[in-house]
């Protein structure tokens, strides 16, 4: 009897051992997918605003400060990952800055969408902000990569996150989704915009950015995740 005892309890630690070790290894993925975000943000989102600002592109520059809104998320995921990487916190703990991490981004992105509404309504009724067309080119090129890399970088997000039970992961990869939409329409007003000579499309194509930001607000600050929704439309 005490020596099945013995053998139940050493099964039962090397089992234990190996989920921490399984669990280990998908933390370990996580961190590199963060750290690959974190880095193509940064590129992203500099190149988003420079060319933004240089031709007067209210698209490209919700663009850019999306991608630094993100950027924001993945630092914050970051920090997150590490704490569970390195044991020094609880799991209350790790909830803890999840939900506080979701809170702040979607109050983020409520910003840009009054951002993006007041620099509409000027670029429409007051300025008539004209669109230099000379960048559309780079800016297009922009929204292509993100329109290919955004959707396979959100699948890995998901799988992970999945294993991880991480509701900030899964949020996390939510924005990356959201990213390729946005570069649709990104990429639609500003090929437009450079066709047809409409120096009004540019604003009013950014306003198309709004449903997009509100809905991942909100479901950040509710702590909120379809999941199989995100899923099915990738």
């Amino acid at each position: 009897m005490t020596e099945r005892i013995l053998v139940q309890n050493k099964t039962k630690s090397q089992t234990e051992s190996g989920l921490s070790a399984s669990r280990a290894e998908v933390v370990g993925l996580a961190l590199l997918l963060t750290y690959i975000t974190l880095w193509w943000m940064t590129i992203e989102g500099a190149a988003s605003l420079m060319l933004g600002w240089a031709s007067k592109s209210l698209l490209l520059e919700a663009f850019g400060i999306d991608s630094v809104i993100e950027l924001f998320s993945a630092a914050v995921l970051l920090w997150r990952l590490k704490i569970e990487a390195s044991d020094r916190a609880t799991v209350g703990h790790v909830d803890l800055v999840e939900r506080r991490a979701a809170r702040l981004v979607g109050y983020s992105l409520y910003v840009l969408v009054v951002y993006v509404v007041l620099n509409s309504g000027y670029g429409l009724f007051i300025a008539k902000r004209i669109t230099d067309t000379h960048e559309s080119v780079w800016g297009i090129l922009i929204g292509l990569v993100a329109k290919i890399g955004m959707p396979i970088l959100a699948g890995f997000k998901l799988k992970v996150a999945a294993r991880l039970n991480s509701r900030a992961l899964r949020a996390d990869a939510i924005e990356s989704i959201t990213c390729g939409y946005l570069s649709i329409v990104l990429i639609v007003g500003l090929a437009a915009t450079r066709l047809l000579g409409w120096w009004w499309l540019d604003s009013v194509a950014a306003l198309a950015l709004i449903p997009f930001l509100i809905r991942e607000a909100r479901a950040a600050i509710s702590g909120e995740c379809d999941c199989g929704a995100t899923k099915s439309s990738h």
